[in-house]
Parts: structure tokens; sequence; C-alpha cells
């Protein structure tokens, strides 16, 4: 019975990181596809995500960058279900918090890909898209903390004050680009109030890459990949051990 229920233990792991890897791999290669059929040159320190979903802009590579973005977020609610079902299966009390708020911001995440005449809000694509954003963000940030949490008090045998600011920084990384967009935002209108919005003419005007947010878009998404990646393999941080195993050692 043990080793039954270790092999389903182990088996649940792999198909969490399987997932995971393969919904990151989705979305950059939806990405780099609809890129690469830009109809122009396509900038991605100059110029945003939201041009390659974007049939008018990108009418030959749209297809390719809604599908990888659709493939991820469906990866990563079925990732989700997988670290649920393995914390239950740990007999651990509770659930990882930040999963729902992972789920919450997938699903949204297809729903601001649906066409204009199913969204009747105004502005609906961008509600959702924020909204995705912010449960995603929520979500990685939580689950991170909690890793990094664990994975001290496995190493140290407690969670110190200093431990968690620690754990708090790093966690929170995933939203230090978004506060630095909002920085470079902010200067860039009191300092350049007759610049238009982030495009190509940045580049063509000696415009410091730093102070775009289309630039600081793109590492946010960056970052996003690698903290599902440092998640997934960090089962061991994140789950506790058996609580049988641990009642018998």
């Amino acid at each position: 019975m043990l080793f039954i229920m270790n092999n389903s233990r182990q088996n649940l792991r792999r198909a969490s990181l399987g997932t995971a890897l393969l919904g990151v791999l989705a979305f950059w290669v939806g990405m780099v596809m609809a890129a690469q059929r830009y109809p122009s040159e396509y900038d991605w320190r100059y110029m945003p995500v939201s041009n390659l979903l974007s049939p008018v802009r990108d009418p030959a590579g749209y297809l390719w960058a809604s599908a990888g973005i659709v493939l991820y977020s469906l990866c990563g609610v079925c990732w989700t279900v997988l670290m649920a079902r393995l914390w239950n299966h740990e007999n651990a009390e509770g659930r990882p918090s930040g999963i729902r708020a992972l789920q919450f911001g997938y699903i949204l995440t297809i729903g601001s890909l649906l066409p204009p005449w199913l969204l009747r809000i105004e502005r609906g694509h961008e509600i959702l898209t924020l909204l995705a954003f912010g449960g995603l963000c929520f979500g990685m940030i939580r689950l991170m903390f909690q890793a990094i949490g664990r994975f001290l008090v496995r190493r140290t045998g407690r969670f110190s004050g200093h431990a968690r600011r620690y754990a708090a920084i790093v966690a929170s990384a995933a939203v230090f680009p978004i506060v630095l967009a909002a920085v470079a935002q902010a200067y860039v209108y009191y300092a350049h109030p007759g610049l238009h919005w982030v495009n190509l003419s940045w580049r063509d005007r000696g415009m410091p890459v730093y102070l775009s947010f289309d630039f600081w878009e793109w590492v946010t998404c960056v970052l996003l990949a690698l903290y599902t990646m440092i998640l997934s393999l960090a089962t061991s941080a994140i789950y506790p051990k058996e609580k049988s195993a641990e009642k018998g050692s």
C-alpha cells in the first residue's frame, strides 16, 4: 500500500511538472511564431503583447499568439488542479493559498480572448485582462512565498521575521516590473509631455528602453513563466511530508 501511495504521488508530481512545461512552451512558441509573422518589424522592447493578438495589426500571426495563450491557460488550470490533488494526497489540511487565484487568473485569461460580440461590456477585454493579470500575480506570489517559507523551515527549523522579509521580497519580484513601469510612465508624462504612447518612434528618438511600458510588460511575462517552472519543480518545498510518514519517523 505504501508503494502504491508513493508511486501515485510521484505520478502526480511528474504530471504537474509536465503540464507546467507544456503551458510555458505553448505560450512562448505562440508569441515567437506570431512575432515572425508580424507584417512589419516587431521590436518587443517598444511594442506590446496585445499587438500580436490583434487580427488587424497581425493578421497572419494573431491566431498563433491566441492559441499559445489559450493552451497556456488550459495547462495552467490543469496544473493547479494537479497541485490541489497532490496536496490532498499528502493528507494536508487545506490547500496551498494562491491556487484559487491562479485558477481565476487562467480562466479569465481565456475569457479576455473571446470575440467582442460575446463581451457586451464596454472595455470588457481590458477589464478581464487586468483581472486575469491580478489573479496570476497574486497566486504566484502567494505560492512562491509559501514555497520559500517551507524550504527555510526545513533547512533551519524555523521561519523567522528576517526570513519572512526575504521570502516576501523574492516572492514579490513578479510585480517589480509593473511598479517600475508605472514609475517610468509617470516620469515620461512629466518630462516628455508631448511624447506619444510607446512605439518604434521611441527607439528612433533614442528613448531609453527602461522607460518603455512594453519592455516591462514582456519582463513580467518572463518572470511569471520562471515562477511557474520554479513552483512546478519545488513540489517538495510546497507540499509537506506525508503525515503518516512523519509520525513513523
